[in-house]
């Protein structure tokens, strides 16, 4: 179903859209800097927060693009534009009550999880946050759209839009921060128009009857209990993994702001750095989706597994560069960060730690487990990356980081164990026919015991 030239032509894409999208949070944290130390760790410290609630939108999102894509791989094009508008219609509802909820509470949460950071940064993190609430529902819609479109195979659309972002972000950042000197509201209010400009656009692109799924076809909208339950019964369990990891990496910046505004800034850093390490796998992960979604609406089991391995050989030899160069060139790139030497000089060594082992462990830690998604085995990954991230990067993370004093490199430390466990976890499960045996399409050939 998919060539070599058909994975390029999806794949190369997705990697410019992450490249993208990653900076996004550079150019903030970059211009954001020239204010002082205190307003990155404040932003920094809601972006941990927010990236929470983005995976939210983002399970939910995936949850429809696996729904989507195993519709068009057992050729129901007409079912799959009407399940592209049950997303739509969940992702705003539930976007919208958890936007009401975190700015009735935004308060009383920074101080839960951040309580021990300096009054100015725990200022700036409500002035950032307050702003980037109203950004939720927006932001949940183009997260829709983008999977729709990587879905159905056409990843083009979201990689322009994501360019459109970032110029968007980028002038808005330098209007605001620069020329009338708002500080970090300018930089909230900035991606907050970024994100309207998206969720518009890509939704119009939607509206074109000419593309594989569109908003205008299939049947007239109406709530689909069907389509519906399909969609959560994916997108709330990967929600609840992906808002419960992102939640461990909230608390875990929580106990790094125990050791001061120089820590917190160098794992703010640090985080924005790493990210760009593992782009090739963030595109590969999405990719993933479309791909094994597809074989599996077709039934073809073996060409599911062939395909995740496939995908996953390519994720080690992108990443594994990406990686590397990320590591020689960071003494070059961290000057451009206006921060203290020993901010920038803790940031190197979690830099080092980080791309390290993430050429080692990442494709099989968070790669492999798209597969398993994409084949409707939602709840063992669930479980799995749950206690590993409550066990080894909590519990150890504490250990490592308080009682040994470690502080952040303790934190990195027990992230690397984590990603150890679930590579064991995701491996072992991929290797038998388990994870095969959950979508509708292959449930009948596993009772046959032909899988």
């Amino acid at each position: 179903m998919f060539s070599a030239k058909a994975l390029k032509k999806l794949i190369w894409p997705l990697i410019l859209e992450q490249i993208l999208s990653i900076t996004i949070g550079l150019a903030d944290t970059i211009m954001v800097s020239s204010v002082g130390e205190a307003a990155v760790s404040g932003v920094s410290l809601v972006d941990m927060l927010n990236v929470l609630i983005i995976n939210i939108f983002a399970a939910l999102a995936t949850g429809g693009a696996v729904v989507v894509a195993q519709l068009l791989g057992s050729k129901e094009r007409e079912r799959a534009c009407d399940a592209a508008k049950q997303l739509y219609f969940v992702v705003t509802l539930i976007s919208i009550g958890i936007a009401t909820i975190v700015m009735l509470l935004r308060e009383p949460l920074l101080r839960l999880l951040f309580g021990s950071t300096e009054p100015d940064v725990m200022q700036s993190a409500l002035t950032y946050l307050t702003i980037s609430i109203f950004s939720y529902p927006v932001l949940a819609i183009y997260n829709a759209g983008a999977a729709l479109f990587r879905a159905q195979g056409n990843s083009n659309v979201s990689m322009m839009i994501a360019g459109l972002i970032n110029i968007v972000n980028i002038v808005g950042n330098a209007t605001m921060i620069y020329g009338f000197h708002t500080g970090v509201a300018g930089a909230a209010l900035a991606s907050m128009f970024a994100r309207i400009v998206a969720a518009v656009v890509i939704t119009i692109l939607l509206f074109n009857p000419a593309h594989t799924v569109s908003l205008r076809r299939g049947t007239a909208f109406r709530p689909d209990n069907r389509l519906i339950r399909r969609i959560l019964q994916i997108g709330v369990p990967n929600g609840l993994e992906n808002s419960l990891f992102q939640l461990g990496r909230v608390l875990v910046v929580s106990i790094i702001a125990l050791f001061g505004t120089t820590q917190i800034a160098a794992n703010a850093v640090a985080n924005n750095l790493d990210s760009i390490g593992i782009i090739p796998g963030q595109a590969i992960n999405l990719a993933m989706i479309t791909v094994v979604g597809q074989c599996i609406g077709a039934g073809d089991a073996e060409q599911a597994r062939r395909m995740a391995k496939k995908l996953v050989k390519i994720t080690y030899l992108i990443l594994g560069s990406t990686c590397l160069l990320c590591m020689l060139f960071s003494p070059l790139v961290l000057r451009i960060y206006s921060l203290s030497p020993e901010a920038l000089s803790l940031a190197r060594i979690l830099i080092l730690i980080h791309n390290g082992s993430a050429i080692l462990f990442w494709p099989i830690s968070f790669t492999l487990t798209n597969a398993l998604r994409a084949a409707n085995d939602v709840r063992y990954p669930m479980f799995c990356a749950i206690a590993s991230m409550m066990l080894l990067r909590l519990g150890g993370g504490y250990i490592l980081a308080v009682q040994f004093g470690l502080g952040a490199i303790g934190i990195w430390i027990a992230m690397v164990a984590d990603w150890i466990c679930r590579a064991i976890c995701f491996t072992t499960r991929f290797r038998g026919t388990k994870w095969l045996t959950f979508a509708p399409g292959l449930r009948q050939a596993a009772q046959n015991g032909s899988l």
